[in-house]
């Protein structure tokens, strides 16, 4: 027996979950999961099954139920167990290190196929964990150059997606389009209030006591993406600079890799500027 993941969407209307599922019964499929959501402003529906059975030819499988569907209904198919990503980096190693312990593990859900830096500083971490890391500076390039680079190594292998694990530069649009949908991000949910250098020093000075952080998909807009995962923690006047930094590390670390096991498992429908999130 075979398990396929079906993720669904299209217009919402009266009878979709019966036609759905009498498709795949006539396919010998049987659902052990199925999740839906009706977005009513957009008159939109959305589903997730999870189903095992037999089946060779998925193609056939898709046509009959976009056949019986609405118009503009999209259908994904998905057999592959686990996605392949690369990861950006520039410094910081507190999300690369999770994801590489848990890729070390094989508890990430995912592969990893390479690390690419705009510093050398992760370099020898990664490669101890078996992972090729590549070097691509930023200085004296311009911005075209440097992710015309950074896109030759991508392009090497077959990547699913790519993981922005506090890598601090602003991708351009063009480079963005090229990988629409598979970018994802991780930031301290201080922005936009406190933007720039710092923004745990600032956090501290303005006296905060909730900081958090939000993984979200890339888009055009910076950090303006839809947002897939958000956590927070409490601080008080106990907390100093560097106590603020450590919370923040860990709020950062848990966010990423939440919003990664959802990604993986292919729980997330992005409608617009929102997801919707079938746990």
């Amino acid at each position: 027996m075979n398990e396929l993941t079906i993720l669904i969407s299209c217009p919402d209307q009266v009878g979709l979950v019966t036609n759905i599922t009498r498709v795949l019964a006539s396919h010998q499929l049987n659902i052990i999961a199925m999740r839906e959501f009706v977005d009513e402003a957009n008159k939109a529906f959305f589903t997730r099954i999870a189903c095992i059975g037999t089946f060779e030819e998925t193609d056939k499988l898709k046509q009959k139920l976009l056949e019986n569907l609405p118009n503009d209904a999209e259908v994904n198919l998905i057999t592959q167990k686990e996605k392949q990503i690369a990861v950006l980096v520039t410094k910081e190693y507190h999300c690369l290190a999770e994801i590489l312990i848990k890729n070390q593990f094989k508890t990430l859900g995912a592969n990893v196929q390479c690390v690419i830096g705009n510093y050398e500083e992760l370099r020898d971490f990664t490669e101890k964990m078996g992972i090729p890391y590549f070097h691509v500076s930023h200085l004296e390039k311009d911005k075209a150059q440097f992710e015309a680079e950074v896109k030759n190594i991508i392009d090497q292998f077959e990547i699913d997606y790519l993981v922005l694990a506090k890598f601090m530069r602003i991708l351009s649009a063009d480079f963005v389009k090229s990988y629409s949908g598979k970018i994802i991000n991780i930031h301290h949910s201080f922005l936009p209030a406190f933007i720039g250098a710092n923004p745990y020093k600032q956090a501290f000075e303005r006296g905060v006591k909730i900081i958090g952080a939000t993984a979200h998909f890339v888009t055009d807009n910076l950090d303006e993406g839809p947002i897939i995962t958000q956590h927070t923690t409490h601080v008080d006047h106990n907390f100093g600079v560097k106590e603020m930094v450590r919370a923040g590390k860990e709020v950062e670390k848990a966010v990423l890799l939440e919003a990664l096991e959802l990604l993986f498992e292919d729980r997330i429908f992005v409608s617009g500027n929102k997801t919707i999130i079938f746990k």
